[in-house]
């Protein structure tokens, strides 16, 4: 059970990616007012981490509505997955989720979605759907956990850019995009395997 609360607490961590998602709010935040961007960040993670707390609960219901198969989201999570690597290894102007603008207070997008409850991490939490009470409680508890450093880096984040710099800032990002790229070709893997199984 501690195993699998550590891969899916690493797995979670890889695919909101706080610390990349630290330049995104730094600048969705510039306009709004010192005293009131912590509300503003707490609000974005609580509507974040209930939305994919409720693609976890409700995923299957969700699957079987949209007639798709666990195989079918495996795969495709997969492929975003990979794609969403590809932008944190390479950098591009914009970040990964592409340049934001407006100059009013944000409140839902684009801090908590897409920057924390974005594709990737939607995908990822569907896949954790499960009827086991065991699965569930790790599930829960490794969001929760997830939810967490969210508050802890993204309430820092001015600071932790201004101490850290922007080079480090982009080095943690790639690394952390290479740990994304592995783990998004394993489960492109494990999709491509479980559906070869449905062929025999």
């Amino acid at each position: 059970m501690t195993q699998d609360f550590f891969q899916a607490f690493i797995l979670l961590i890889l695919v909101t990616d706080p610390f990349g998602n630290i330049p995104i709010f730094v600048s969705a935040l510039s306009t709004v007012t010192p005293e009131r961007r912590w509300r503003v960040v707490v609000r974005a993670c609580a509507i974040a981490f209930f939305l994919l707390l409720l693609f976890m609960f409700f995923g299957k219901h969700f699957l079987q509505a949209l007639q798709l198969s666990e195989v079918a989201l495996r795969i495709g999570g997969g492929v975003i997955l990979f794609l969403i690597a590809l932008r944190m290894v390479f950098p591009q102007e914009g970040g990964v989720f592409g340049a934001t603008e407006g100059d009013s207070e944000p409140f839902i997008v684009p801090l908590a979605i897409p920057a924390l409850a974005g594709p990737s991490s939607l995908a990822t939490v569907l896949l954790f759907s499960s009827n086991s009470q065991s699965d569930v409680v790790v599930h829960v508890g490794a969001l929760v956990a997830v939810a967490l450093v969210w508050l802890v880096v993204l309430l820092g984040a001015e600071r932790m850019q201004r101490a850290l710099g922007e080079r480090t800032m982009t080095a943690v990002e790639r690394l952390m995009g290479l740990i994304l790229t592995a783990m998004a070709v394993e489960m492109l893997l494990a999709g491509i395997r479980e559906y070869v199984k449905t062929l025999g």
